[in-house]
Formats: structure tokens, sequence, C-alpha cells
């Protein structure tokens, strides 16, 4: 997980295992206290190393942020491949995918709120890498929408709107985790929000089929 940021260390399994340790404590403090507010030798203190080790692994705190909106959208492209495998038919797949990308957004649910607050604090480039990232995410939902249109389970809808639709309201159980984690759990969240948003998208086999997997 490089992203051209440079470490001093060159052993790819130590960099990895320590970057890890430094996202986890950043996550918590940025979330807590917020990015600008959050020094390194917060970070430094919050992880227990030194303030020199974390130079050996980031140039600066915008390293930090940085690396931890990338680990976010890495969690997508891990989860949503990992929950689809053995699935089959392609509605039940779409809604694995749906529920996966939820799931990472409830393990990580201040690092999703950190996106939204602070990708505008970073270099363009690295802006534009995030912006990249996403993308590739969003192809993922996509995919599985496509496929729920050829198989005849959804009409032809507007994928790319539909897939934003999704992510939208995936990021909304992190954004509002405050109401709706008291008030249902996520599964009740995701099968809830999928009877709104398929509503007017499911053919009539296709809602047959969606009948059964809710069942």
């Amino acid at each position: 997980m490089n992203f051209k940021i440079k470490s001093r260390v060159e052993v790819p399994e130590l960099i990895e295992r320590r970057r890890s340790q430094i996202i986890k404590a950043a996550i918590e403090l940025f979330g807590k206290r917020g990015y600008h507010v959050t020094t390194i030798r917060d970070i430094a203190k919050r992880a227990d190393v030194s303030i020199g080790l974390i130079y050996q692994y980031v140039s600066d705190k915008e390293d930090v942020l940085f690396l931890v909106l990338i680990e976010v959208l890495e969690s997508y492209k891990r989860g949503i491949p990992a929950a689809l495998k053995g699935i089959e038919e392609p509605l039940d797949r779409f809604c694995a995918a749906v529920r996966a990308y939820c799931t990472v957004n409830d393990e990580k649910v201040e690092a999703t709120v950190l996106a939204y607050r602070e990708t505008k604090s970073l270099r363009k480039e690295r802006r534009n890498i995030i912006k990249q990232k996403e993308i590739e995410t969003n192809r993922l939902i996509a995919a599985c929408i496509q496929d729920c249109i050829r198989a005849g389970l959804f009409e032809k809808v507007d994928v790319e709107l539909f897939t934003y639709q999704i992510v939208m309201f995936s990021h909304a159980w992190a954004l509002k985790a405050w109401h709706f984690r008291g008030r249902m759990s996520l599964d009740q969240y995701v099968w809830r929000g999928l009877t709104l948003m398929l509503g007017p998208v499911l053919t009539a086999r296709g809602a047959r089929v969606f009948k059964a997997l809710k069942s």
C-alpha cells in the first residue's frame, strides 16, 4: 500500500504492519478531535510509538490522512469480492455487494465520516487518486446492477445514477450512525433500504426473486 508515500523502511511487511498501527490511532484521534487539531505527537502517543518511528513511515500528517482514506476504499475492494464468492444468482450477488459495502461503513464509521469531512484537505493529486479509487469501487456495484439487468431482474435503469444511490445509502449508515444504530440492526437497515430502492427497479420476475431472498 505505497501510493507514492515515502518510507525509510524497505521491508513491505513491516511497512504494512506499522502503517496499519498508525492508521488505527489516527482514525480514532481524527474522529474525536478533528484532523487539523490532531498532531503527529498525538498519533504517536495513541499508537504507543515514538514520533521518530512514525517519521520512518510517513513524511507528514497529510500522508497519514491519505493512508486512512485509501484504507477505507481498499476495504470496499476487498470486502465486496469476498462477499460475492460462491454466489451465482445475480440479484443475490447484488444484495450481498450492498451489504458488504454497508458492513465496511459499519466497521469504519469514523473513517467514513472523516472521508466526507477532510478529503478536501489533501493536495489535488491525492484527491484525484481518491476519486479514481472511488470509481473503481463503484464499478463493483455497477457490475452487479448490469448483471441483474441482463438477467431480466432489473429494468433498464441508469446504472451510474443507481450505483450512486447505493453508495450514498451505504454511507448514510456511518454518517447518521447516531440515528440509525439505536433503531435497527445493520441487516434491517440493508433490507429496508433495498426494499425502498428496488421497488421502481425490479421487473415482475425480479420482484419474485427478491421476495424469496428476503424470506
